[in-house]
């Protein structure tokens, strides 16, 4: 289960892999500034900073994002402590291991989450008409 609507998001700083080597991104950084929305990529003309969160290495997400053609930042939770930070931990997917859950997160300039998904499987879509409504109230 996501952490609550309410809560002070816990913070993070994760690495991201860009052309000229790893770079740290840092929630907090965006706090007195910008809304953000964690770990989604469809949203960037809503005047939102957006913050891709996945359990691969940033080498992989970079080579993926590469293909996909994906701008936004992608930070890599690879010890998963921000997933579990989140409350959004998927145990034993598949007997693999433990992964993170699809989910995402708006918090706003002061650092308050103010909408919390995680969808019911990892093939489950966030829900982008809730999460652009929950954005358009923050502006």
């Amino acid at each position: 289960m996501p952490i609550s609507v309410g809560s002070i998001a816990p913070d993070f700083t994760l690495k991201t892999k860009e052309p000229n080597g790893l770079k740290d991104i840092t929630l907090s950084a965006n706090f007195g500034k910008k809304n953000t929305l964690v770990l989604l990529s469809a949203y960037e003309g809503l005047d939102v900073d957006i913050i891709g969160v996945s359990v691969d290495s940033p080498f992989a997400q970079e080579a993926w994002a590469q293909a996909k053609g994906i701008t936004v930042p992608l930070v890599s939770d690879l010890n998963k402590t921000t997933t579990k930070a989140y409350g959004v931990e998927f145990p034993g997917l598949a007997g693999i291991g433990d992964t993170s859950a699809r989910a995402a997160f708006i918090v706003d300039k002061n650092g308050i989450v103010q909408y919390a998904e995680q969808t019911p499987t990892p093939k489950d879509l966030p829900n982008f008409e809730a999460i652009k409504a929950k954005l358009a109230e923050l502006k």
